[in-house]
């Protein structure tokens, strides 16, 4: 019989908690995974809000499959929740099985729980160990952590550019710089995100949905648009379905009575110079239990957002192509001195088709 040990359990449970990526927000992904006799006898993930936790996934399929998990041991990639929420506390659910050790990759960061859940475990003599594969486990879910910790989520700029740094032409024209493949990864990355970001002025060149279409999702991203003087038409595509929220700075009663028809949200958001506050915005979107932000918007906003430090990391693909005098990635001001360099380590980097994704990071 195999030897199965902690590595393989966790590693196993981090493979069950990405299947939820899509799915869990504003939940973290968690995943679970019940060893027994060096067997595993339950695994699961957690579902949509709302719907079981991943402990309760993995004990109910333990259950379907005709299996006694007292005495098991269970690997679980976040700390159980101690709290009653939309479901009840996952430690109760351990306790009552009868488990015998839990094996937590890291604690819960969430108030009403850190720590709490591990300490009705030990409480009831349920074996605790915490740490294995943390920053894996932190990763996944790096946008409910950023939230936690910080008010705000995790946001991650998206661009794709020439090799030389460009995005479009001088005329506007952009479709397309990169491939075909890097364009449905780019939709990947959409779909873990709990919103999409952009501006007003993409809205009026490129009428996007700003949805996810090339990857199958149960999900769909909120849509939010930055339009300060609510110049947006009530026929943008972006309006499509309902749901989206519009900031603005500026009020137009009437412009916001059409828009509400359409099921826009509008947030007014100003900052003293009559813009939208983005720093404040980012705050608001924590308070709005968004996890992590995807941004996929023009050079000037794309420099707002940098300049402003509401940039987290750069999702950037780039292209086997030069073209040459034409507009750039971020609009920043010049430098007097090399020292005032924004500078960011390298996270990853892929070849995606003919392109290159960077993910990298501000430090």
């Amino acid at each position: 019989m195999e030897t199965f040990n902690d590595l393989q359990g966790m590693a196993h449970a981090l493979q069950w908690a990405a299947k939820g990526l899509f799915i869990t927000a504003p939940n973290p992904r968690v995943g679970c995974v019940i060893v027994k006799d060096n067997r595993i006898i339950g695994e699961g993930h957690t579902q949509p809000a709302g719907q079981p936790h991943a402990e309760v996934q993995a004990l109910n399929d333990a259950a379907h499959r005709g299996f006694d998990v007292r005495g098991a041991t269970v690997y679980v990639t976040l700390e159980p929740c101690s709290h009653h929420g939309r479901t009840p506390p996952c430690a109760d659910a351990l306790i009552a099985a009868g488990v015998a050790k839990v094996v937590a990759a890291v604690a819960d960061p969430n108030p009403l729980v850190a720590g709490q859940g591990f300490a009705a475990l030990q409480a009831a003599g349920i074996e605790v160990a915490c740490g294995l594969m943390e920053q894996e486990a932190r990763e996944l879910n790096i946008g409910f952590f950023s939230r936690m910790q910080r008010g705000k989520p995790w946001v991650r700029m998206k661009a794709a550019a020439s090799v030389d740094g460009k995005t479009a032409l001088h005329s506007g024209q952009s479709q397309w710089i990169t491939s075909q493949a890097a364009r449905d990864d780019g939709h990947a990355w959409r779909a873990r995100a709990c919103a999409i970001l952009t501006g007003i002025g993409t809205v009026k060149e490129d009428d996007p949905l700003l949805n996810v279409r090339a990857v199958d999702t149960p999900r769909q991203p909120r849509r939010i648009v930055i339009d300060s003087h609510l110049q947006i038409s009530p026929d943008a595509r972006v309006l499509a379905g309902g749901g989206t929220w519009i900031v603005a700075a500026h009020s137009d009663p009437d412009k916001q009575a059409r828009l509400r028809e359409q099921g826009a949200e509008i947030i007014m958001l100003p900052n003293a110079h009559g813009k939208v506050d983005l720093p404040a915005l980012m705050l608001e979107l924590g308070r709005r239990h968004i996890n992590e932000l995807h941004i996929e918007a023009g050079f000037k906003l794309n420099g707002s957002l940098i300049r402003e430090n509401c940039v987290d990391e750069l999702l950037l693909y780039l292209a086997p192509h030069l073209i040459g005098d034409a507009q750039g990635l971020f609009d920043l001001p010049a430098l007097d001195t090399l020292d005032a360099k924004r500078t960011l380590t390298f996270q990853e980097i892929k070849q995606i088709g003919p392109d290159l994704r960077i993910l990298a990071r501000f430090i």
